[in-house]
């Protein structure tokens, strides 16, 4: 027999069609693509190394030498959040992609097979929901020690649940449409059935939930590192710049801290505006 035909969502087809017909979505994507060519490309950019100390310059406002000022170690603040942004978005990819995997594998597990394995993965989700993300990170960077490591694997697990939860949901509607049944009838594996069909017409929200959850790795992390927990100075980290500028406040130089801080929330927009879309748009199209 042969197979019955099915037609394929794709991943990044709803993204391609929001973004020709949304100026919002569009310059999102343009600054997302901005920011990540911006930190590919730091050596190349910059005009200063971002753990160069001027002390002549510190806490200088806005100069043609230094565009958004220095900071109270006389630091480049321009050059340093260019840096940071590798930082700042290499630790929520890095979240994001075990979370979504993970995520992705235990609900369409527990989709698929039902019963026991549902109930047991579907508990085993809710109880790493009772840990808020953030303490479970200070608790696994208390064992294995300050940086980036820590917080990602936290986090990683922490978010998890959010993929999978969704995961599960989409994939018990997949598995009761007419075209998986009959690949079932004609004898088709659960894996292959789930691997060729049921995922890559599931990835559209899967991608929508991801690019979210970017968006709150990206503040998690940034957090992280202004209490101590994640990247050390004198690296370049967001967060870590936000608590290191924080007491030029009180002088009147609030560029230091403004800056990172600016950065943070127009990354983390820019992640929600490209979900929202996503999910918007797919949403829409399961009503027809």
């Amino acid at each position: 027999m042969t197979a019955v035909p099915v037609h394929r969502r794709g991943l990044l087809a709803p993204l391609a069609r929001i973004a020709r017909s949304d100026k919002l979505v569009t310059a999102a994507l343009a600054l997302l693509a901005l920011l990540i060519a911006a930190a590919a490309l730091a050596p190349l950019i910059t005009q200063h190394d971002p753990d160069a100390v001027d002390l002549s310059a510190t806490l200088s406002g806005s100069t043609p030498e230094h565009l958004l000022g220095a900071d109270q170690s006389g630091r480049d603040v321009l050059s340093r959040l260019i840096y940071g942004a590798r930082t700042g978005l290499l630790g929520p990819l890095m979240v994001v992609i075990v979370s979504t995997a993970l995520g992705t594998l235990l609900g369409v597990a527990a989709a698929w097979y039902g019963g026991v394995v549902d109930s047991v993965l579907s508990r085993a989700m809710e109880l790493v929901f009772s840990f808020p993300a953030l303490l479970l990170a200070i608790i696994l960077v208390a064992v294995l020690g300050t940086g980036l490591t820590a917080p990602v694997i936290a986090m990683s697990v922490a978010y998890a649940p959010y993929v999978g939860r969704l995961a599960r949901g989409v994939a018990l509607q997949e598995k009761a449409r007419p075209y998986i049944q009959a690949y079932r009838v004609q004898g088709w594996s659960g894996w292959v059935i789930c691997v060729k069909h049921l995922l890559p017409n599931i990835a559209p929200l899967i991608l929508a939930q991801s690019a979210i959850n970017f968006g709150y790795a990206l503040m998690d992390l940034a957090a992280l590192s202004f209490l101590g927990f994640g990247v050390q100075p004198p690296t370049a980290d967001w967060g870590a710049m936000i608590n290191e500028g924080s007491p030029s406040l009180l002088q009147g130089a609030v560029l230091p801290a403004l800056a990172p801080g600016v950065a943070i929330v127009v990354t983390v927009v820019a992640f929600s505006v490209v979900g929202e879309s996503i999910a918007d748009r797919v949403a829409r199209r399961e009503q027809r």
